[in-house]
């Protein structure tokens, strides 16, 4: 978009490769046996003595009768700015007579609009001082304008703060909630700066809504006696709530190229091996900006806009929906005569301008013996935001008896300019509806010379074939419901039935979560007895009695915990149940009695009381005894 004229003009910058490069590295190395005719000179030229503002021109200085000379990379001149961009180097022969020459080429980029001189240059060959002749450039300040009428602009592409501007321009500082105001964004760019847009415009603040942006056009101004590139944006702002707001500023990027301070020295290419300045080698080639400018990103930042909001006033007409604006309303019916219960389409169109999006449909004043169904709505805008254009409405009716007319329809708005509520109603369409209820049968007449005898003849009715059902006006004797089916009460009823096998499932999964708890709690309780009497069995300070009576209660408490289901009672253990429960059979069977009658014997008889000791061998026979024990 901004930058095509860039892209056009890339192609100005490439360096020249003659193709008499390789023949006059074949010539050098004759040497003596070719003679060089002519004498040394230098001359000057552009490409064109005429150019305007941002766009460059070409200089070349050519020395003739030499393969190298002193050349300046910069050149000093009012109002341009002049660098080297590329040597080249020509050999003509002739009859064996060969003319070289090395031309030097510049880029010549005008800074401001007039008329200006390029000085003359000293060139230096070998011991020689050649002088360029003087060059006059005019430049004007636009293409088709003369560059002597226009005023001299001192701004220098190497400031990017003035390279470009941005502007909000909002024509109105006082709106009411929800009014649309429409704004303007104007981007300038100096076209010397070959600006890019990276990112677009976007309007920052809070309180309001901002359409999509629209860019509607471009064109070239002079802002301050400086030429610039403008790109405009069209939008439209909505304030949210009452109150003094900030619109903006405007914030973008764009990409531009400013001068370098000096320029960067060139490097030599690494197949210039006999110093013949290898085009390959040239900067340009990486950048062909590089010569004269480099590209940089900057910010453009526009100045906020304030907007004062005010609240709508109290008192809104019925069926005001929110619009805001100025608009009229047309009216229109299709078909004009119908039947009772046909159909007929009401068309509104609402023109005018402003929030469209809040335009609602006409409202009936008096729906009496109508039956309406919902509008349907479209947009046609007629700018680029939609601020303004034509909401087309299309609402059907259906009359329930006889009308001779459509009812009349209303649309409110609020006008800020006149600053109080306008209510538009459609003018009186007259429209033909026919018809009723279906009437009842009805005796058919006695032809003519015909003679009744003895009894009445029951009367026959004729029917009448119809084309068109009409609309039913009697209730029927069984009325059907229109409601939802969550609204009706055999539906919740049904429900009660899942419901309650859910509660049961849930007090079912209570009540084996306690039965589970108090069973997890009864097996902790008998391993942490087994644990604390196996802990005492292995200590070597108990009495005969306390080691018998503590065994054969571990025995008892390990037949529980390998009961399982069961639920076995220690204190009803005896020594069969722990058989069975441990499945003995012979000797085990035999030394577990002998364990239950070694207690017995200690704790109801008196023989053994006394001091006496039970020797190591016992113990460690009944502790592995205890613990093979196993279901």
């Amino acid at each position: 978009m901004v930058d095509s004229q860039w892209l056009m003009e890339k192609s100005m910058y490439r360096s020249r490769i003659p193709i008499a490069v390789l023949l006059g590295a074949l010539i050098a190395v004759a040497g003596d046996a070719v003679a060089f005719a002519d004498s040394l000179n230098v001359t000057a030229v552009l490409t064109s003595s005429e150019t305007v503002l941002g766009e460059p021109v070409q200089l070349q200085i050519r020395v003739t009768g030499a393969r190298g000379a002193d050349a300046p990379d910069e050149i000093v001149a009012d109002g341009l700015e002049i660098h080297r961009t590329g040597t080249s180097q020509h050999f003509e022969m002739n009859n064996f007579n060969v003319t070289s020459s090395v031309v030097y080429d510049y880029t010549v980029m005008p800074l401001k609009a007039g008329t200006f001189t390029i000085p003359p240059q000293r060139i230096r060959v070998g011991g020689n001082s050649l002088s360029t002749p003087a060059l006059r450039l005019n430049v004007a300040d636009s293409p088709g304008s003369s560059s002597a009428s226009r005023p001299r602009q001192g701004a220098q592409p190497g400031n990017a703060g003035k390279l470009v501007f941005a502007e909000l321009i909002v024509p109105k500082k006082t709106a009411y909630v929800g009014e649309i105001v429409p704004a303007q964004i104007r981007l300038g760019f100096d076209p010397r700066a070959y600006p890019r847009l990276t990112d677009g415009p976007e309007i920052t603040g809070q309180g309001f809504t901002a359409q999509k942006l629209q860019q509607s056009g471009e064109n070239e101004e002079t802002v301050d006696g400086r030429l610039y590139h403008v790109v405009t944006f069209k939008t439209a702002i909505a304030a949210a709530r009452a109150g003094k707001f900030e619109i903006g500023p405007v914030k973008a990027k764009a990409q531009v190229v400013v001068s370098r301070s000096r320029r960067s020295p060139r490097t030599r290419s690494p197949f210039d091996l006999f110093n013949m300045d290898d085009p390959f080698s040239d900067p340009f080639f990486a950048n062909p900006l590089s010569q004269f400018g480099e590209r940089r990103e900057i910010e453009i930042k526009s100045e906020p806009v304030t907007l004062e909001v005010k609240p709508l006033p109290t008192g809104a007409p019925p069926g005001f929906s929110g619009a805001i604006g100025n608009f009229t309303m047309a009216t229109d019916a299709k078909p004009n005569s119908v039947q009772v219960g046909d159909p007929i389409t009401v068309t509104s169109a609402i023109t005018g301008r402003g929030n469209f999006d809040r335009v609602g449909a006409p409202v009936i004043e008096d729906e009496g013996g109508w039956h309406k169904y919902p509008p349907s709505s479209k947009f046609a805008k007629d700018d680029e935001v939609g601020i303004s254009g034509t909401k087309t409405f299309e609402t059907v009716l259906s009359p329930n008896e006889k009308k001779q007319s459509l009812p009349v329809m209303a649309f409110a708005y609020f006008d800020p300019v006149k600053e109080q509520y306008v209510t538009l109603r459609s003018d009186p369409i007259a429209i033909s509806v026919q018809g009723g209820a279906v009437a009842g049968a009805s005796p058919a007449a006695v032809p003519p010379g015909s003679t009744p005898h003895g009894k009445a003849t029951k009367p026959t009715t004729a029917t009448k074939p119809q084309d068109i059902l009409y609309q039913l006006t009697e209730r029927p004797k069984v009325a059907q419901s229109f409601a939802p089916l969550y609204a009706r009460l055999p539906f919740w009823s049904a429900q009660l039935i899942p419901l309650l096998a859910l509660l049961g499932l849930i007090g079912w999964k209570i009540r084996q979560a306690r039965i589970d708890n108090r069973e997890a709690r009864r097996i902790a309780a008998l391993q942490h007895e087994a644990a604390e009497l196996m802990r005492k069995l292995h200590r070597g300070d108990a009495t005969p009695r306390e080691y018998y009576a503590e065994a054969s209660r571990v025995v008892r408490v390990k037949a529980a915990l390998a009961s399982g289901s069961r639920q076995l009672d220690p204190n009803t253990v005896d020594v069969d149940t722990a058989a069975d429960t441990f499945r003995l059979k012979g000797d085990s069977r035999e030394r577990l009695r002998s364990l239950f009658e070694q207690c017995d014997e200690w704790q109801y008889s008196g023989t053994y009381n006394g001091s006496e000791q039970i020797s190591p061998e016992i113990r460690r026979d009944v502790l592995e005894f205890i613990e093979t024990l196993r279901a």
